[in-house]
């Protein structure tokens, strides 16, 4: 569903991403770590087109991000870092506006931005204008504007920021189901190693723009005698910060 396939990104002198590949299967969270400076949003912004790949290509859905991109986006659902909003608008205006731009209409428009509502639990907030709500109310609009189109593929960089511990928890239990339910590939970039357990059914971890990781979160706590994920994070990546 989502194939990363040796890419590469210098910014003049400075090589943000050496070579990396990933993919990721229907029905699979993988989550995408490395050290502030590693590469992951880089790499996330050539995988959804925002940055064209030096070298390499990437493809959604069978829909390759350079020969393709407007296919390939549309299988897309993106939750970047950051992710910008129509503040004047609330969350209600907010989708209705989308599903035009996605060109849903009728029931199906309806059908779309309640279960956006629903997985992102904005029921309460959603007739408050966006620049009134909290950052994790915001992360959250954010989330259902990424899944309103129903896409199969879904990228999430750092999804819980700003939440609280039961909201994080709400939000995982979601994900995982949109993933196992649905059937949906999906990337998960985050620092919080509490996340990988929870949500990721596998993980990359990137440094100085490689991958220094791939497998299962068990097999990665394995690597260091404690058997805990911040030992192997530190252990996998310290030398390369």
């Amino acid at each position: 569903m989502i194939q990363i396939q040796e890419v590469a990104k210098n910014f003049g002198a400075l090589c943000a991403v050496g070579s990396v590949s990933l993919e990721v299967a229907p029905g699979e969270v993988l989550g995408l770590l490395g050290p502030n400076g590693a590469g992951k949003s880089t790499t996330l912004r050539m995988l959804t087109g925002f940055l064209a790949p030096d070298a390499g290509t990437a493809s959604i859905d069978g829909h390759d991000i350079r020969e393709d991109r407007l296919r390939a986006q549309a299988c897309l659902g993106y939750l970047p870092e950051g992710a910008p909003s129509w503040e004047a608008m609330t969350p209600r205006e907010l989708f209705r506006f989308l599903s035009k731009v996605h060109g849903l209409a009728g029931d199906v428009a309806i059908a779309r931005a309640a279960a956006a509502t629903e997985l992102a639990d904005l029921n309460a907030v959603l007739d408050q204008p966006i620049d009134t709500l909290s950052k994790g109310l915001r992360r959250r609009v954010g989330l259902g504007a990424a899944v309103l189109h129903d896409p199969p593929a879904l990228v999430l960089d750092e999804p819980t920021d700003g939440l609280d511990p039961n909201q994080k928890r709400n939000l995982r239990r979601n994900i995982r189901a949109l993933a196992t339910d649905q059937h949906k590939a999906i990337i998960v970039s985050t620092h919080i190693l509490e996340e990988v357990s929870a949500l990721c059914d596998r993980l990359v971890v990137i440094a100085k723009g490689a991958v220094v990781f791939t497998g299962k979160p068990s097999e990665f706590a394995a690597l260091t005698a404690s058997g805990q994920l911040d030992a192997a994070f530190r252990q996998v990546t310290e030398d390369r910060a």
